[in-house]
C-alpha cells in the first residue's frame, strides 16, 4: 500500500508571522493532528475499511532553516485481513530553498518495508539528489521546488489573485528518477462557518478565512494515450500556511483527513529575515 506525496502540502514555513498574517505574508510553526478515515472505494478496491491517525510538526526560522516531522498511521480493512501502514518522515530543508535533507521510512505490520535517505540541492538550472538509501545513487533533473519553497509559492500566488498554475517538485519520499509535477487550483477566501466540524480544533484560526484548493499531482505515466494524475487533494488553506478538511482521491479510494488538535508555537523573536 503505498503512501503519497500529500503529507508534504501541510508544511509551515517563515516563522515570523503567526495567527492573522494576511495570505502571502508569512507562515506559522506548528503542531496539527488528524483523524484519517476511509471517503470511498472503486468497484476493483479490495479496501472495505480505512482508519488512522497523522501527527504533523513544524519548527525552524529563516536563520536556522526548518524542520518537519510527520508520522501518519492507518489500519486498512482488506478481504484478507487488516493491515497497518506506518510512514515516518523527517527532513530538514535550509532557509535559501537551496539544499534539502530528508529521510522517509515506511512500515507495514511493523515490518520495515523501506527507507528513503538523501540530499537534494539546487545547482545553476538542474536539481541533484544524492541518495543513501535505498542504495547510493545520483539523479539530475530539472530545477523543482522542495516542500518548504512549494508551499511558500503557493501562498504567494494565492496572494497575488492567481488561481492556476503548475510546479515542478521533489520531496524525497520516494526513490524515482524524476520530478512530480502538480496542478493547483486556487479558490476565492470564504469564513468558517458556524457548524464547521474543525472550528473547535482551530482556535483563534477559526476567525479568519481560508482558501479551498486542489492540487493534482502527476508522475509522467499515461493511460490510454493520456496522462492521468497519480492521485490529487482538496484541502482548506488558511493563513499562516494551516490546511485542513482535506479529501485525498486515488485510482481505487479516497479518504478525508480531518483536523482534530492545533498547537501553535511561538516564533523565534530573535531571528528576523
Amino acid at each position: 500500500m503505498r503512501l503519497s506525496r500529500h503529507i508534504f502540502f501541510l508544511l509551515a514555513i517563515f516563522p515570523g508571522m503567526g495567527a492573522g498574517a494576511a495570505f502571502g505574508q508569512g507562515l506559522m510553526p506548528h503542531r496539527a493532528v488528524y483523524d484519517l478515515a476511509l471517503l470511498q472505494t472503486s468497484d476493483e478496491s479490495e479496501i472495505s475499511g480505512l482508519t488512522g491517525r497523522w501527527v504533523f510538526e513544524f519548527a525552524g526560522s529563516a536563520c536556522e532553516g526548518y524542520t518537519l516531522k510527520s508520522r501518519i498511521v492507518m489500519r486498512f480493512e482488506m478481504g484478507e485481513g487488516p493491515s497497518v501502514v506506518d510512514q515516518q518522515v523527517t527532513s530538514f530543508e535550509e532557509a535559501d530553498g537551496k539544499t534539502f535533507r530528508f529521510i522517509t521510512k515506511s512500515f507495514v505490520d511493523q515490518q520495515a518495508e523501506s527507507e528513503v535517505r538523501g540530499t537534494a540541492r539546487l545547482e545553476g538550472d538542474r536539481t541533484v539528489v544524492d541518495y543513501e538509501q535505498p542504495e547510493q545513487a545520483e539523479r539530475t533533473f530539472a530545477p523543482t521546488l522542495f516542500p518548504t519553497a512549494q508551499l511558500s509559492e503557493l501562498l504567494d500566488k494565492a496572494a497575488a489573485g492567481e488561481r492556476f498554475y503548475q510546479s515542478s517538485i521533489f520531496d524525497g519520499t520516494e526513490f524515482t528518477d524524476e520530478a512530480v509535477q502538480v496542478s493547483v487550483v486556487v479558490g476565492e477566501p470564504k469564513p468558517v462557518s458556524d457548524g464547521d466540524p474543525e472550528k473547535k480544533a482551530l482556535g483563534a484560526l477559526a476567525k479568519d478565512e481560508f482558501r479551498p484548493v486542489t492540487a493534482a499531482y502527476f508522475d509522467g505515466e499515461q493511460k490510454d494515450g493520456e496522462e492521468t494524475s497519480d492521485y490529487n487533494v482538496s484541502f482548506k488553506l488558511h493563513e499562516g500556511g494551516l490546511q485542513r478538511d482535506m479529501v485525498i482521491r486515488y485510482a481505487e479510494y479516497s479518504m478525508t483527513a480531518k483536523l482534530v488538535d492545533l498547537s501553535v508555537f511561538e516564533p523565534d523573536q530573535s531571528c528576523r529575515d
